[in-house]
């Protein structure tokens, strides 16, 4: 602080009152120059923005938030999982928001909890938030609560009512097809499908995007694999899979899914990629390190969060405008090791081209 320069009330923590005293103006000024309001000149603006900087003045967000009738944070409801996809994408969001000058307020759901998303939602608003994120992958039917601040449905349809829904996809549709056309173009004249739990939007995703990929090469739709998103699930389909001599090709929901499927047939005596190819979903960069590497469809979770946070961010700030055209995040298909084209009775793998 320069000399001479003090407090009005003899405390150690600067005031609006000291703010303007410096700057030359009054306590009304300076209130709207920090809360970003019009009707301020330029010079005035100036001084006052220096002297909050000479004096180390930071604006108390519970007095923003009377003043603009905001409360500055963004609440997220997550399924409350260390799974990679769950994990990275809220970490993404917890990014995504704090880049937009907000703060974070998360309430995890874990599967099972009969409270779920509406208990979370209810406990979110008494906090205080101006937006909502739900990257909730349950689906739970329709969720008994009204909400009057703009949520974002992330990698999910809307669940319930507010006063602006925005909708974001991951794009996992999409990747699903063309992890299954990769397998196709390859030329597996079908490919079985290892799916995620059924209360799971991004289980719904993949099974449809495997299926119009099949459907657009008229290839026979084999019956759906059930597991759980472990490996130990992929495993024991793995088990089921490898005395089946007609299966050449499995692209499988989750990447763990996929390693355990991998590490069964591989214990039977069935050769990865050579005697099955095998598609991973996510894009965990451990599985490049694993024997063999993982092909996988990589999730765009950055993208698609702080596409999701930019325009979640617009309908807070703006909600008297249309929101921008929404940018869809890229699908990015990772070919490694794991997959190559089938095997004749009269091929060798060194005659194969990979």
């Amino acid at each position: 602080m320069a000399p001479g320069v003090g407090r009005s009330d003899g405390s150690s923590v600067p005031r609006s009152a000291d703010v303007a005293r410096v700057a030359g103006v009054s306590r009304k000024t300076v209130s709207r120059v920090l809360n970003n309001e019009p009707y301020v000149s330029e010079e005035a603006r100036r001084r006052v923005l220096a002297a909050a900087e000479e004096l180390g003045y930071r604006l108390n967000q519970a007095a923003r938030a009377l003043a603009s009738g905001r409360t500055g944070a963004i609440g997220v409801v997550a399924l409350g999982t260390a799974g990679y996809g769950t994990a990275s994408l809220l970490v993404h969001i917890e990014r995504a928001v704090r880049d937009a000058g907000y703060a974070l307020r998360v309430v995890n759901t874990p599967d099972g909890d009969p409270v779920g998303i509406a208990g979370a939602v209810e406990s979110l608003l008494e906090q205080g938030v101006d937006g909502i994120v739900v990257s909730e992958p349950i689906v739970e039917g329709e969720v008994g609560v009204r909400v009057d601040v703009p949520v974002l449905f992330l990698g999910a349809p809307p669940a319930f009512s507010a006063v602006r829904t925005v909708t974001m996809s991951v794009g996992a549709h999409a990747l699903a097809r063309a992890a299954t056309e990769h397998l196709l173009d390859l030329g597996h004249t079908t490919v079985h499908h290892l799916a995620g739990p059924r209360r799971w939007y991004a289980t719904k995703d993949r099974i449809e995007g495997w299926r119009a990929a099949l459907a657009a090469r008229g290839a026979h739709e084999p019956p759906l694999l059930n597991g759980d998103w472990s490996a130990a699930s992929g495993h024991a389909v793995g088990l089921s899979l490898a005395s089946d001599p007609s299966v050449t090709a499995v692209f499988a929901a989750g990447d763990e899914m996929a390693i355990g499927l991998i590490h069964a047939l591989q214990e039977a005596g069935r050769r990865v990629p050579e005697d099955i190819s095998v598609v991973g979903f996510d894009g965990n960069p451990v599985f490049a390190y694993v024997s063999p590497p993982l092909t996988t469809a990589r999730q765009p979770f950055e993208a698609a969060a702080h596409e999701g946070i930019r325009l979640l961010v617009h309908a807070i700030e703006k909600p008297d405008t249309d929101l921008p055209q929404a940018i869809d995040p890229p699908a990015e298909l990772v070919v490694r090791r794991s997959t190559a084209p089938p095997l004749s009775h009269t091929d060798t793998p060194e005659q194969r081209t990979t």
